[in-house]
């Protein structure tokens, strides 16, 4: 047993130190990025943020809606052959370039995924999803997998250190997901005391991914507008939202109303709800790792996108990053014990 006595910081541990600034406004600043790709000829060009691939935040008419944007949709690995082809039979060629078909590592898993990637070549990007990126079988499924489609950006995790980035990375991956208990309906620290905080697992995988020409993916804890740029400001690529983009008109889960207001279902997908719904129940050998919540209805998705794109770009603008490519550049981190006066929070 050993203890790693450095603090390890997450988003609600750091704020932004302003500086100076010689942008007149929010509109000057872009938020477009371009990547290429350790391993795939492809590049990509958008704003960098992602719906996560739960059925309640990655569903199809997300993915349609978020594309208007230039953001992503990682979809979530539920859905069929045949609702796959039916989405994709009046798809734009464009939305090609912002959907990701997402996976999990077992033999079914792999089934499906080569079904519909021989019968869709035009999907370009893949997303191999464990909750523990570190065993060895999974090492092995990503090595496989580009072995099987070596033209295909892939996306693979969840981890939170730095040699495992490098490992999965070196395996065949092209941007790993960073991320273990963040999320707000993860319960995964809780039940098994495992996990690292987000800012400090951003830093360490950001600069191990950085050094061999790869992408990572902050997935999991963001709460409101600030998170979103702290992340990116550590040095994120790529940013995953999943309880910030619930409660829409484009989300999944069952809508419920109660007193003459709407809300809409929103879960983990270890959770019992996910594990009922998608494979008959929870085993015997495993615990659920997720909360179901009911989260308030919000409409359509585009005012929140709108409000959390200003909230960055605003970030921007204090600290003097013209594009968001330069925001890590111009970040300096203060430790504070406070976020926010919540006198008038409920």
């Amino acid at each position: 047993m050993r203890i790693e006595s450095d603090i390890k910081l997450g988003f609600k541990d750091v704020m932004f130190r302003p500086k100076r600034s010689t942008l007149k406004s929010r509109s000057e600043v872009s938020l477009n990025r371009t990547f290429k790709f350790m391993h795939s000829s492809h590049s990509w060009t958008g704003v960098p943020i992602m719906a996560a691939n739960m059925d309640t935040v990655g569903t199809f008419s997300m993915a349609e809606k978020l594309a208007n944007h230039g953001l992503f949709t990682t979809i979530h690995k539920h859905y069929s052959l045949q609702e796959w082809s039916e989405f994709l039979k009046d798809a734009s060629t464009s939305l090609y370039n912002f959907i990701a078909l997402s996976t999990g590592t077992g033999p079914k898993d792999s089934e499906k995924t080569e079904l519909i990637l021989n019968n869709h070549p035009e999907l370009k990007y893949v997303c191999i999803d464990v909750a523990n990126g570190y065993s060895e079988h999974f090492v092995n499924y990503v090595r496989a997998t580009r072995e099987k489609f070596p033209d295909k950006v892939i996306i693979a995790g969840n981890v939170v250190t730095g040699e495992m980035v490098e490992e999965l990375l070196i395996s065949g991956a092209d941007i790993i997901k960073v991320g273990i208990g963040p999320g707000s309906v993860c319960t995964t620290r809780v039940k098994t005391g495992v996990g690292y905080p987000q800012i400090s697992a951003i830093i360490e995988c950001a600069d191990a991914a950085h050094g061999l020409g790869g992408q990572i993916i902050s997935d999991g804890g963001c709460a409101v507008p600030g998170d979103i740029s702290k992340a990116f400001g550590a040095g994120a690529d790529f940013v995953m939202l999943g309880g910030m983009l619930a409660g829409h008109d484009e989300s999944g889960g069952e809508t419920i109303e109660r007193d003459g207001l709407k809300y809409k279902q929103f879960y983990g997908m270890s959770s019992e709800t996910a594990m009922n719904k998608h494979v008959g129940g929870l085993a015997n050998y495993r615990a659920s790792e997720g909360k179901t919540v009911e989260v308030p209805y919000r409409g359509s998705v585009d005012q929140t996108v709108n409000d959390f794109l200003g909230g960055i770009r605003s970030t921007c603008t204090y600290v003097g990053a013209s594009r968001l490519k330069e925001l890590t550049k111009r970040t300096t981190f203060i430790r504070v014990n406070e976020q926010e006066n919540r006198v008038y929070t409920k």
